[in-house]
C-alpha cells in the first residue's frame, strides 16, 4: 500500500514538473521604435508619458511607429464629512492612444483609464502633495499598461 502511494506521488510529480511552461520576458517583446509622439490634453501627464514611452522603445528596430496621445484628468469629490467639508477627492486619468505603423498602412487604437483617491489634509500644501503623488502613481500605471498593449498589439500585427 505504501509503495503504491509512493509510486503515484513520484509519477504525478514527474508529469507536473515537465509541462514546458516558460515565463515570457516582456522586455524581449518590445520590438518597436517610436519615431514621433504627438500629444494633446494635460501637459504634465503627457510629458511624463512621453518620457516613459521613449525610454522603453528600442532604437533602430524593425517596426517604426507614430503615437498620438490624448489625455484628460478629471478631479471630483469622493467623500464629505458631517460638516459638509470635503475629506477625499477622486482623480480619473484617461488616455486615448492611436498608433500608426509607418512602413505599413495598419493602425490601432485603445483607451487606458485609471482612477484613484487621496485624502484632504488640514494644510493645503500637504493636500497638493497628495494629489501630485497620486497623479504620478496613476501615470506610472497607465504607462505600463500602454507599453503592455503596444507590445501585444504590435506583436499581432
Amino acid at each position: 500500500m505504501r509503495i503504491l502511494v509512493l509510486k503515484f506521488i513520484i509519477i504525478s510529480l514527474f508529469f507536473t514538473s515537465g509541462c514546458g511552461f516558460k515565463v515570457i520576458n516582456q522586455s524581449e517583446l518590445a520590438k518597436f521604435d517610436i519615431s514621433e509622439i504627438n500629444t494633446t490634453g494635460n501637459k504634465v501627464i503627457n510629458f511624463k508619458l512621453k518620457n516613459k514611452l521613449l525610454f522603453n522603445s528600442k532604437a533602430n528596430d524593425k517596426k517604426l511607429i507614430k503615437i498620438n496621445l490624448e489625455s484628460s484628468k478629471n478631479k471630483g469629490v469622493k467623500e464629505k464629512n458631517i460638516k459638509n467639508e470635503i475629506t477625499k477627492y477622486d482623480i480619473n486619468i484617461t488616455v486615448k492612444v492611436l498608433v500608426d505603423i509607418i512602413n505599413s498602412s495598419k493602425n490601432t487604437g485603445f483607451v487606458v483609464s485609471k482612477t484613484g483617491s487621496y485624502n484632504v489634509h488640514e494644510r493645503h500644501s500637504i493636500t497638493l502633495r497628495n494629489e501630485k503623488n497620486l497623479t504620478e502613481l496613476l501615470v506610472d500605471d497607465i504607462s505600463e499598461e500602454i507599453l503592455f498593449e503596444l507590445r501585444s498589439r504590435l506583436d499581432d500585427l
